[in-house]
């Protein structure tokens, strides 16, 4: 503490990102990356621009890369938002969108962002329990609400919202806006993007980090009615008006090009997911119904916490969050099958 701080910094709780351990020979599952790394064609187009021209700034509006992922989803450019990372472009979301008289609504367990970016831009918010199987109910959410953010697949439980389920929510709330965050959408959930073009109130957010391997390179988007990426630019350029390098607007849009690379590591990591799943499940642990890149378990008759320290020790990360309701689970990323076998090898050690 300093007093030199304001009083917005002594409040604030800050986001607790996955831990990065600099470990021999580790297996690395809590921060849901890809094990399979990038396109060969973004890796090319990356390199292509370091080169002399980094002493320019890049494009401030993206406009190839806005376009290239216009014509990927269908929509039109002025529908396009990009940003440094999903993280950032729900940052601006929330300031741009999401404070309103009334409370902004999300689920008791979600990303563990979301009150943060609540926290720093002063919104008012609830949360609303998912049910008894871990999943969020619509009905719920028919009460006062300012805006609705919804991760889904949701985070850290995995489990997918169907888009019938987001059009009921939108038509619960037609003049609220809804935000659905769908970073994991790509490993067997139904994007929400197809409903843009009917709900102006809706914003799907999306990322490059994990089902295009780009974590590091930090590249998220949004697409939603003009009037709400308008929204999103007003405060980007209120912040910083160059928030992606040339490398990166060039790598994005070399990832979205190779189809076929993006189809594949998808393909790989779901049946990874399935591979992991039915092991975890052969050892005696509980298992949500995820579709996403990491599962989210727990043993009946083992802490959550005490599994994650004895995995930690056997060289193998996983994520556990300390929180009401899912302190026995375990967040564990697909990884790769070498790496998922260590694993169970680590578990059956652990718990035999």
């Amino acid at each position: 503490m300093s007093r030199f701080w304001s009083s917005l910094t002594h409040e604030l709780r800050p986001y607790v990102p996955g831990e990065q351990p600099r470990m021999a020979d580790l297996v690395k599952l809590n921060t849901n990356e890809s094990p399979f790394g990038p396109s060969p064609r973004a890796l090319e187009a990356i390199r292509v621009e370091a080169a002399d021209t980094l002493r320019l700034y890049p494009d401030p509006q993206a406009t190839a890369l806005r376009t290239a992922l216009a014509a990927y989803h269908r929509v039109r450019p002025e529908q396009v938002f990009v940003g440094n990372g999903s993280d950032e472009v729900l940052a601006h979301a929330f300031a741009a969108l999401l404070k309103h008289e009334a409370p902004l609504l999300f689920p008791d367990i979600t990303y563990s962002f979301y009150p943060v970016y609540c926290r720093l831009f002063g919104i008012s918010h609830e949360t609303v329990p998912l049910d008894e199987v871990m999943q969020i109910r619509v009905a719920d959410y028919r009460r006062r609400a300012g805006a609705i953010i919804l991760a889904d697949p949701n985070a850290p439980t995995g489990i997918a919202l169907s888009r019938r389920g987001i059009v009921a929510l939108l038509e619960d709330h037609p003049d609220v806006p809804v935000v659905v965050d769908e970073a994991y959408v790509d490993f067997g959930a139904e994007t929400a993007i197809p409903l843009v073009a009917s709900h102006r109130n809706l914003l799907v957010v999306q990322t490059m980090s994990k089902s295009r391997a780009l974590a590091g390179l930090r590249v998220g988007y949004a697409i939603g009615d003009a009037d709400l990426i308008e929204a999103l630019t007003r405060v980007k350029d209120s912040f910083n008006s160059y928030p992606l390098g040339r490398p990166a607007q060039a790598g994005a849009i070399a990832a979205l090009e190779d189809e076929a690379y993006f189809q594949q590591s998808r393909v790989r990591v779901i049946e990874g997911r399935e591979r992991l799943t039915r092991g975890l499940k052969q050892a005696g642990f509980e298992v949500l119904p995820s579709q996403a890149n990491f599962v989210f378990a727990r043993h009946p008759a083992h802490d959550g916490a005490a599994l994650a320290a004895a995995l930690r020790q056997q060289a193998v990360i996983v994520r556990h969050f300390a929180a009401a309701r899912i302190s026995d689970y375990l967040r564990i990323t697909v990884g790769t099958d070498e790496q998922t076998d260590r694993l169970l090898s680590a578990l059956s050690r652990i718990l035999g």
